[in-house]
């Protein structure tokens, strides 16, 4: 599998995930994205032994865009620290059903994530084990009964996105787990991470790096 290769130095690996591979070995056994790029690295740079990579942060199986891993173990505890002190920007463009009555919103639920059917919800605040989530949008434009929204996540909690648009009745499109009512098997989960910017590890310099999503349905749209 040919990986898209955003950006590179020898501290940061940033790649474009394709949808609907894992990120690291999972309960499925399907090739996975951080093996795949840990054999390419080996390949490309003739390096014996095995290759160090680390995973700093996430996407769902089903998503696609930008992610960064690091090639140093200095780069991810860096990046870690980073990401813990609110440092890393993650924006997303997404599709949802309908139209948000509000064009720009600040979205704040607590979520509890029930890991044996690895489905998450909206609870109340005091919830035992539920986190706090919040996420602003803004709408893009709408067509033919959908809406495009440019996401900006401010914590980073399993299935947000997917969980607090629902919970507001905007399921994404395509989204069988949190949109089963409205969408139909088979349709790909249309959210995309579209932008990363972080301080770069060592030289402290911003690092943007940008990925648009794939030019079908329903991203054609626009």
């Amino acid at each position: 599998m040919k990986i898209n290769i955003l950006y590179e130095d020898n501290h940061l690996l940033v790649v474009e995930k394709p949808v609907n591979i894992p990120v690291q070995e999972d309960a499925s056994r399907d090739r996975d994205l951080l093996t795949i790029l840990k054999e390419d690295i080996k390949v490309r740079y003739n390096k014996p032994g095995n290759v160090y990579l680390a995973l700093v942060h996430r996407l769902d199986r089903p998503v696609g865009g930008v992610m960064v891993f690091a090639k140093t173990s200095k780069a991810a505890s860096r990046l870690s620290d980073v990401i813990r002190r609110n440092q890393l920007e993650r924006r997303y463009l997404a599709v949802v059903r309908g139209t948000p009555k509000k064009e720009k919103a600040k979205l704040e639920h607590f979520l509890y994530k029930d890991t044996s059917r690895n489905i998450v919800r909206s609870v109340p605040e005091n919830y035992k084990g539920a986190k706090k989530a919040v996420l602003e949008y803004e709408l893009l434009g709408s067509r033919e009964g959908l809406s495009l929204l440019a996401v900006k996540l401010h914590t980073g909690r399993s299935h947000q996105i997917r969980v607090q648009l629902s919970t507001i009745g905007h399921p994404l499109f395509g989204d069988q787990k949190y949109g089963q009512q409205q969408n139909q098997k088979g349709q790909q989960i249309a959210l995309w991470a579209n932008l990363l910017e972080f301080p770069h590890p060592t030289t402290k310099e911003l690092v943007s790096v940008q990925s648009p999503p794939p030019s079908e349905y329903p991203w054609n749209l626009w």
